[in-house]
Formats: C-alpha cells, structure tokens, sequence
C-alpha cells in the first residue's frame, strides 16, 4: 500500500501502525530493492513541506529532515557550515543532491555517508518525531553502527540541530576517493576549529567517516588541540596515536593500512586548511 500524507501529525499516525517504511528523497530506498517490490505500508513524506529548509532560533540552526543536499549548498548559513555545504557536494550526481535528504542520509547510516562526519564535528542532535511525542538525542548515539540507527520504526527524523556556539568557526570537509567525482571515499574528514581571543584554540571537533562501522569523532586530539595557536603548522600536533579508535577495513578500494595513513593525512590537511580560512 502507497499512502502520501499532507502533514506530520498525518504520517506518525500512519507509522503507528506496524510494517511502514519511510519514503523520503528514495535515492537509498529505491536501490535497495533491487528487483523487489516493497513490502508492507510505504508513507511518502515528499509533500510534508513543514520538514524542509532551514530556521535560525535563539541557540542553535534547525535543519528540516526532508532538506535536499542542493538547499544545503545553495543556502546563506553561518561560517561552521562550511564543511557541511562541502560534503553535500560530494553527495552523488547533481540528480541526487536534488532529490537526496539530510534525514535519509542520516538513517541509512553508512559508514561512508558524506553528511556525518561534518554534522558530528558540530555537536549536531537529532528530532524524532511519532505519534507519542518527540525525542532528541546526540547524532554521534543515534547512528549505532553500520547501517544501524536507534529510530523507532514508528518515528520519522523531523530535523536536525546545530547548536550556533561555533556558528563563526572555520570548518572544513576533505574526502579521498579512488576518483574525484562519484565515489565511495576510502576516507573523509570535518574539522571545525574556533580561536579565542588571543588567537588560540579555544574548541576543535574533528570527525573522520569511511574507516570504522560509523563515522567517529577523534576526542583525544581535540583535547590536545585546545590552547594551541591557530596557525600553520597546527597539522603537525596530529599523531597516529590519535587515530587509534578507528577501525579501518580492507576491501575493494583500500587496505586498512592505506586508510589509516591517509586518514592521519587528511587530518592535517584539514586543520592546516581551517587555519588557512581564517
């Protein structure tokens, strides 16, 4: 059965029922069938238009879930998104950035989803909207692991937030991939770094997706990062041993042991880059 609900309260309550499946943007959905035909109550939230764009709000920038990755690179957002605008380019063709949303990006949950690694360096939650209420939790607990997340079958990802403390720090995103355009990375990185007065670290996030079962934020070196001078030559506070909570794989585009490498890589060239930006 194919419903199409007008509004929000309309598709929680038809998700209350068991066996429905969310149909956003379709990019993830539809290819994952393959040649079958879905099962079950499909609700199409297309037309909820109350879950899309953008709104500024006293502590924090909320994201409507059914936000394209074309209406994250073409909008006016504050300096920190920066990293963000860059991943949504690296989203597929220019057809799935069109049609492709934050929140299906968010509850596919690959390891190598391009949105995550920049919404976890800015401390970004998640709403979770159903028929009993709303929820929110931290993005980095909601993704549990490969495609794993801890959305209720009942519940549809209303929003995302960011909260606006670092809404003027310099954020930057890198991907290394076997080509430059349309591919799986072997590697990614966000960093956001905001200076103090004095033009020292003040926060650092750093986020690095592709190299473990879901994107992961690197908590010993932003502690290390913290008081040092933002200028060049910040990469070279970056150790390996800073890297040591990844869990890269080998498969068909990469061996561990490059991931780990080039991830340590990409982390300097991110940080040299957020100082560059400056």
């Amino acid at each position: 059965m194919y419903l199409k609900p007008k509004t929000l309260n309309e598709a929680v309550s038809l998700l209350a029922s068991p066996g429905g499946q969310v149909l956003a943007g379709g990019t993830d959905f539809y290819p994952a069938l393959g040649e079958r035909l879905p099962r079950g109550c499909v609700v199409d939230i297309t037309s909820l238009g109350e879950l899309r764009g953008f709104s500024i709000e006293t502590d924090r920038v909320r994201i409507g879930g059914l936000t394209t990755w074309t209406e994250i690179i073409r909008a006016r957002l504050p300096r920190c998104f920066d990293a963000l605008k860059a991943a949504a380019k690296e989203v597929g063709s220019v057809q799935i950035q069109n049609r492709g949303t934050v929140a299906g990006n968010l509850c596919n949950a690959s390891p190598a989803a391009d949105g995550v690694p920049p919404l976890l360096a800015l401390d970004a939650e998640v709403e979770l909207a159903s028929a009993a209420g709303r929820r929110r939790m931290p993005l980095a607990e909601f993704i549990a692991g490969n495609r794993n997340t801890l959305r209720r079958a009942d519940e549809i990802l209303a929003a995302v937030l960011v909260p606006r403390r670092m809404e003027n720090a310099a954020s930057v995103f890198l991907k290394l991939g076997a080509r430059r355009y349309l591919v799986i990375s072997i590697s990614m990185v966000a960093a956001v770094v905001k200076a103090d007065e004095s033009g020292c670290v003040a926060e650092a996030h750093v986020a690095v997706g592709s190299c473990s079962a879901r994107a992961q934020r690197l908590s010993d070196l932003e502690r290390d990062l913290v008081g040092l001078p933002v200028k060049a030559g910040i990469g070279a506070a970056v150790k390996g041993e800073h890297l040591s909570t990844l869990s890269p794989i080998d498969d068909i585009r990469a061996t561990a042991t490059y991931r780990r490498e080039a991830s340590l890589t990409l982390v300097q060239r991110a940080l040299e880059a957020c100082v560059g930006s400056r």
